[in-house]
């Protein structure tokens, strides 16, 4: 575990138009497109982060101890992290990148006073490129991987498999500005943006994995998914095939099951209920069914209990949770990273809502230092599903892609 003291930072946190600290200091930012509010955290007094999954539990005390004397935690839990939180999940090995500090650490946090709330939402501020994307797997690789999937829901290992791939490009110049359409491009409540080193995390998040608000936990799983219309005509038509699709409601209905679950290992005996069951959710490229399911916490818990029994969301995973995680380790060849992880941020116990983190879908991982961007996107898989409707799902949800792909590519040519 690294604990890295970055010193005071600005003096000056009084203003809501200090978007950005200089380059090769962390700073961060929440943008709420539902709500219309945005929070930025300017810089970090210090940080706590760790590449290695036997500290990702003493990174995550740190922060519960340090937010409970009084101050606040901005940061994420990359979905490799599971097995520093429950040994039952698998292990990832670590690479080169890890040992030598390069890659994106497992888990990282930076320490600030309160952020600076603001109605002003993010906005383009210069040229960036990124583009063309190319998919990590073929349409013969995904057939594989989906056939495989398949195999192990025939002979009993999973009810449901969230099965991914990684989108990749070449990335150069503002990353901010790639955020801001991104985030547009998605206009939900829980995007982030956070900059640590040579890293850039950009989020469009439409999916809250938790909310501790008080004395309650509150999850909105985000499973089923439609394309939007054409015309309003048809948006409605395909609203409905969503809202009458035995598939698209199981996956959800599986899934509420499993966090009711999850839940259920921190919560008072009788306090785990559906607030809400199948909710359809507009975004700009598609539908989504959305649930709710909140819990009253047993006295004394804290922020690394409530991770330990519900990281990562099932939503992302699939259920049964660790041998469906099995699962995924074996098709997908690729460490999932940052996406289908959480971002979000920790707050004292003075204040109501005392933490709240996304779903890590809708994600980009920009390295700069190698100049590329990485997106996932995924999928559920249950028995009634068929490949090329899974594909297809995959589609609609890069779909929000198609407004990166070469913004600002004349100016930023121009500098060049």
């Amino acid at each position: 575990m690294h604990n890295v003291s970055r010193g005071p930072g600005p003096k000056d946190r009084s203003t809501h138009r200090r978007e950005a600290a200089p380059r090769g200091q962390s700073w961060g930012r929440l943008d709420d497109f539902v709500g219309g509010a945005a929070d930025v955290f300017p810089s970090f007094d210090n940080v706590v982060l760790s590449h290695r999954q036997d500290e990702v539990a003493d990174v995550l005390r740190h922060v519960e101890h340090a937010t409970n004397a009084g101050q606040w935690a901005y940061g994420f839990i990359a979905y490799d992290a599971a097995a520093g939180l429950d040994q039952a999940l698998p292990a990832v090995s670590p690479d080169a990148a890890d040992v030598a500090g390069s890659a994106l650490p497992l888990v990282w946090f930076g320490f600030a006073p309160p952020p600076l709330r603001s109605t002003e939402l993010v906005a383009r501020r210069s040229a960036y490129r990124a583009g063309p994307w190319s998919h990590h797997w073929t349409r013969s690789a995904y057939g594989t991987a989906f056939d495989h999937v398949k195999d192990t829901i025939a002979a009993g290992r999973t009810y449901q498999c969230n099965l991914t791939t990684t989108l990749t490009a070449p990335f150069a110049g503002d990353p901010l500005s790639f955020y801001a359409d991104l985030a547009h491009a998605q206009s939900s409540r829980y995007c982030a943006y956070l900059e640590i080193d040579n890293h850039v995390i950009a989020s469009a998040s439409p999916e809250l994995f938790f909310e501790w608000v008080g004395n309650t936990l509150r999850t909105k799983p985000m499973k089923g998914t439609a394309p939007r219309g054409r015309s309003a005509a048809h948006d409605r038509t395909l609203l409905r095939e969503l809202l009458d699709s035995p598939k698209e409601r199981a996956e959800n209905i599986i899934i509420v099951d499993l966090l009711r679950n999850d839940l259920g290992k921190v919560a008072a005996v009788g306090s785990v209920r559906v607030a809400a069951l199948l909710t359809p959710e507009a975004y700009p490229t598609v539908w989504q069914l959305t649930s709710e399911v909140t819990a009253e916490p047993l006295a004394e818990t804290g922020l690394v209990a409530i991770l330990r029994a519900m990281f990562p969301c099932g939503s992302v995973t699939g259920a049964p949770k660790a041998e469906t995680m099995h699962i995924i380790q074996e098709v997908e060849a690729r460490r999932r990273g940052i996406y289908c992880g959480a971002i979000g941020w920790v707050a004292p116990p003075s204040e109501t809502v005392r933490a709240r983190f996304n779903v890590a879908i809708r994600t980009a991982h920009i390295d700069l230092s190698r100049g590329t961007c990485e997106y996932g996107v995924g999928s559920g898989i249950t028995w009634s599903s068929e490949a090329a409707a899974e594909l297809a799902e995959l589609r609609a949800k890069h779909q929000i892609l198609a407004n990166t792909h070469w913004a600002g590519e004349q100016q930023l040519a121009a500098r060049h």
